[in-house]
């Protein structure tokens, strides 16, 4: 059976920052490259998900390998230097234009969707959903006039870093082993951003943030705290991952977390390396559930944003990976939660 699939997070809009001139290729016809295109994400299931805008650091020439250096673990990769919204805006603007240019190209096979009606019409017609989400809000200015911007494009959910820091807050580093206790929480400006997606009903993502930034949110939010594509710090610790404690404060909040594809994330010696069995996946799935109840866990793929294990391999695996789900034992009615439902519940919990 293909199930419909509810995405929390990718990374195409990346792919097409990077080479615009070939944007037919990799969103419409597909090249065989990367992990998604509209006619594998047809194949594999992929219903809907969140496409995430990320501005890229400037990359140095002298930069190491960080690649080779994740499957060699232990591993403390350096952050890059905060990025003010003045460098960070027209990139994110161009991505933000990338999707709108996604829909308009489908010819009807895919919508870029603002509200929860819109959402669920999708998923009863069999078009495609996306959902504009922000990671890393590099882009905001500390007043916060680009956030409504960004509203009236589509923006609907929003992590205030992406692992380097923003004016907003602080988030980990890429370490392992290592745990989400690394450094201070959410700045002014922070507390601010919360507040004000809490009023425009924007989903705030803490995948990348601290734990003194998970905490503030925590404390000040009025929604389900969420993490889009996280995996459980107990199986691999990872700084990236999600401790039991915070686990159980996100299935307090009736929140959410997207189990992330990300090798790295997944394998509990912490490498990059693709080449791993389902064993690890339906680990951290077991752990999760346990902690979080069935009502609170989906899939955060990071799709074009990592490497993925063999099985899985690009969007055209979803299915490979739900029939281990069910050779595992889990049953129907969990499956529909898994793979679709809970992402709509906590849509219907979170936004306005």
């Amino acid at each position: 059976m293909v199930w419909k699939i509810f995405d929390g997070h990718n990374d195409i809009l990346l792919r097409l920052l990077q080479a615009p001139e070939r944007r037919e290729a990799i969103w419409l016809t597909g090249e065989g490259k990367g992990h998604l295109d509209l006619p594998r994400m047809r194949a594999g299931g992929f219903a809907a998900g969140f496409f995430a805008i990320y501005v890229p650091s400037p990359v140095a020439h002298d930069a190491p390998d960080y690649m080779a250096l994740m499957d060699s673990p232990p591993y403390a990769l350096p952050l890059p230097e905060l990025m003010g919204h003045e460098a960070a805006q027209p990139v994110a603007h161009a991505m933000a234009a990338h999707l709108l240019w996604m829909e308009r190209s489908s010819q009807g096979a895919f919508k870029v969707c603002r509200t929860l009606a819109e959402v669920k019409d999708c998923l009863a017609t069999g078009v495609i959903a996306g959902i504009l989400h922000m990671e890393g809000a590099e882009a905001i200015d500390e007043g916060l006039e680009a956030l409504h911007t960004f509203h009236a494009l589509g923006l609907r959910s929003l992590g205030p870093v992406w692992s380097r820091p923003t004016i907003f807050g602080h988030g980990v580093p890429f370490r392992f082993p290592g745990d989400p206790d690394t450094g201070p929480g959410l700045t002014d400006a922070g507390k601010r951003l919360v507040a004000e997606c809490n009023r425009l009903g924007i989903m705030l993502d803490l995948s990348h943030l601290n734990e003194a930034g998970f905490n503030d949110v925590a404390a000040l939010s009025d929604a389900p705290l969420v993490a889009t594509h996280s995996n459980a710090w107990a199986i691999t610790p990872s700084t990236r991952n999600l401790t039991d404690r915070q686990l159980a404060v996100i299935r307090e909040s009736r929140g959410m977390v997207g189990l992330n594809f990300a090798t790295v994330f997944l394998r509990a010696d912490g490498r990059q390396s693709p080449d791993m069995g389902w064993d690890p996946i339906l680990r951290h799935l077991d752990h999760l559930l346990d902690r979080l109840g069935e009502d609170h866990l989906g899939f955060g793929s990071d799709f074009d944003g990592a490497t993925l294990p063999d099985g899985i391999g690009d969007v055209t695996g979803l299915p490979n990976l739900t029939a281990a789900m069910e050779a595992h034992g889990y049953g129907g009615a969990l499956m529909e939660k898994l793979t679709c439902a809970n992402w709509v519940g906590l849509l219907e919990r979170t936004w306005k």
